[in-house]
């Protein structure tokens, strides 16, 4: 019986750890004890098995093991996107974007929708946190959304799946702690996730398109009495987006031309943007536009600069993650100040929320370190690898088994969680079959963005229903009764976005150009062929070559 147990140790102490969680214990604490506990028990079995290489001297490592966590610079990049993203938050911005984005697509049908999707893909790009985007939007979106005759199920859906947009659109936190657990750039990590973000983000507004289309009903436009910012936005956006797209072209050709281009993208990047503010200022105070137009300017131009600043920066190699996201908190104060919302309850909410969080990771990253000196020393890492290594079909058996695990999952416990638990384990596997680690990454973003809308513990539907309302109520505008909305409608809502998110994680297995782009022709290793020249022994077959003739 002892030797049984010394030898299958290692999933044991998998299962015990997944127990603890579902029993609700913390995270980091979970790790610890685990790890500490098979720590005991390892070394009082190791007498039994040879697979075990632990002894009491090990637990000497473990000081500096933790203040390996404490070196990690890249770790640094959380705290400053946190603290970006809560400031521009509780300034008001999400409100703002969310009442203009809303007046300009209002005169189409499921145009609600699209606003909510579009600013959620701008709050991911400004927050990265999940939470702040999904209450936000409830708050603001809901109320109008049902005010109108939105349908329960798609209203909630659409909101709760466009907050989970900051999970996989940069500056995304699950990216950084992906990329620190995987061993590569956030850099590289970030600009694998944009394309596919995108993507998932048109794929939202496609559903929204077709439900228009099939069932226009549940999507009505926004009445002519609600659309309060007279005349239109659009010439404006089409001259603005030509402009830009314009611009970046002459730019990319002049980067392509000069040695340096990383500091030509960085000069572009800056002169594009005082040249917008200028253009902008300029035309508002000859009152050249429409009331819908100024309001699209000063409620769209700064967020948009700012995602222009602080990821563009990133993705030429101008900035590291760690200072983009230093510079991305400054500009969110400067914004924040500029609309004289910056005071000292703001500050002190930010900051403190931005603690918490940094102390949530950082508890969790020393829990997995013990958890993980553990677990390799019972050789828990080979376990791991012969057992996905068995799973028949290859790299695309192994892709398969892997999202249906990460999948199931997060059904059950948090992103994090299985960034620190799962992800370390999976690496080395997928390195072993040659995956490369920034695909891989980024296909298990997906998927854990996924995991925040799948019951029973999907975190955006427990944040939808946190500011959704229960009871019937009477709305302060209408004077309408409107009835609440339950449990079930939202966890109805959530299904369409679950097999959209789904179908997105297909799309980025079956074609991994979207992540890493083809740098050009391949060589096959088994076609390389190595001749190495025969060297003159002589006719005495000493293997002495002749002496060299001088004559």
């Amino acid at each position: 019986m002892i030797d049984l147990i010394a030898h299958n140790l290692a999933p044991i102490m998998f299962l015990a750890l997944i127990g603890f969680l579902l029993l609700g214990y913390p995270v980091a604490f979970s790790l610890a004890f685990n790890g500490l506990l098979f720590f005991i028990i390892a070394v009082e079995l190791s007498p039994y098995s040879n697979e075990i290489s632990l002894s009491w001297p090990l637990l000497g490592t473990l000081p500096g093991r933790v203040l390996d966590v404490m070196r990690n610079d890249t770790l640094l990049a959380i705290p400053f996107f946190t603290f970006m993203g809560i400031i521009l938050e509780k300034s008001g911005m999400a409100e703002d974007l969310l009442d203009t984005v809303g007046q300009l697509f209002g005169p189409i049908r499921g145009g609600l929708a699209y606003a909510v999707i579009l600013v959620g893909a701008l709050l991911a790009a400004t927050t990265g946190v999940v939470a702040a985007s999904v209450i936000a939007m409830g708050l603001i979106s809901l109320p109008i959304m049902m005010r109108y005759g939105y349908d329960r199920p798609l209203a909630t859906g659409v909101i709760a799946a466009s907050g989970t947009l900051a999970q996989v659109i940069p500056p995304s936190l699950v990216l950084i702690v992906l990329a620190d657990q995987l061993g590569r750039s956030v850099g590289d990590m970030y600009a694998g996730a944009l394309i596919p973000g995108l993507l998932l983000t048109a794929l939202y507004c496609a559903y929204v398109f077709a439900v228009s289309i099939l069932r226009p009903e549940k999507v009505p436009a926004l009445p002519l009495a609600a659309r309060t910012l007279k005349g239109s936005a659009w010439p404006l956006l089409a001259v603005t987006i030509g402009a830009i797209l314009l611009a970046l072209a002459c730019y990319w050709l002049l980067s392509r031309a000069v040695e340096n281009g990383a500091g030509i993208w960085a000069a572009a990047i800056a002169v594009t943007v005082a040249y917008g503010f200028a253009l902008a200022d300029k035309t508002l105070k000859l009152g050249l536009l429409s009331d819908l137009a100024q309001r699209v300017i000063t409620v769209l131009v700064p967020p948009l600069a700012l995602i222009f600043l602080v990821l563009g920066t990133i993705f030429l190699g101008v900035a590291t993650p760690t200072e983009g996201g230093a510079m991305g908190a400054s500009g969110a104060l400067a914004m924040a100040f500029a609309r004289r919302r910056l005071g000292f309850r703001l500050l002190s909410e930010a900051l403190e929320a931005t603690t918490r969080l940094s102390c949530f990771v950082l508890f969790i990253l020393i829990g997995s370190r013990i958890f993980s000196l553990t677990f390799y020393g019972i050789n828990g890492h080979v376990w791991v690898e012969e057992l996905f290594l068995a799973v028949p079909g290859g790299v695309l058996g192994f892709m398969l088994a892997v999202n249906i695990l990460v999948f199931v999952l997060g059904c059950f416990i948090d992103f994090f969680e299985i960034a620190f638990i799962v992800v370390p384990l999976l690496a080395p596997v997928a390195a072993k079959l040659g995956i490369d680690l920034v695909w891989f990454g980024v296909i298990l973003g997906v998927n854990l963005q996924t995991s925040f809308l799948t019951p029973p513990f999907g975190f955006a539907l427990f944040y939808m229903r946190s500011v959704a309302p229960v009871a019937a109520y009477i709305d302060k505008v209408t004077g309408l009764n409107i009835s609440g909305i339950s449990t079930t409608q939202i966890y109805r809502g959530a299904i369409a976005f679950i097999l959209l998110q789904s179908l997105m994680i297909a799309v980025v297995v079956m074609f991994p150009g979207i992540v890493i782009p083809d740098s050009g022709p391949k060589v096959d290793p088994d076609t390389i062929e190595i001749e190495i020249p025969t060297m003159d022994t002589g006719d005495d077959g000493s293997g002495v070559p002749p002496p060299p003739d001088f004559n």
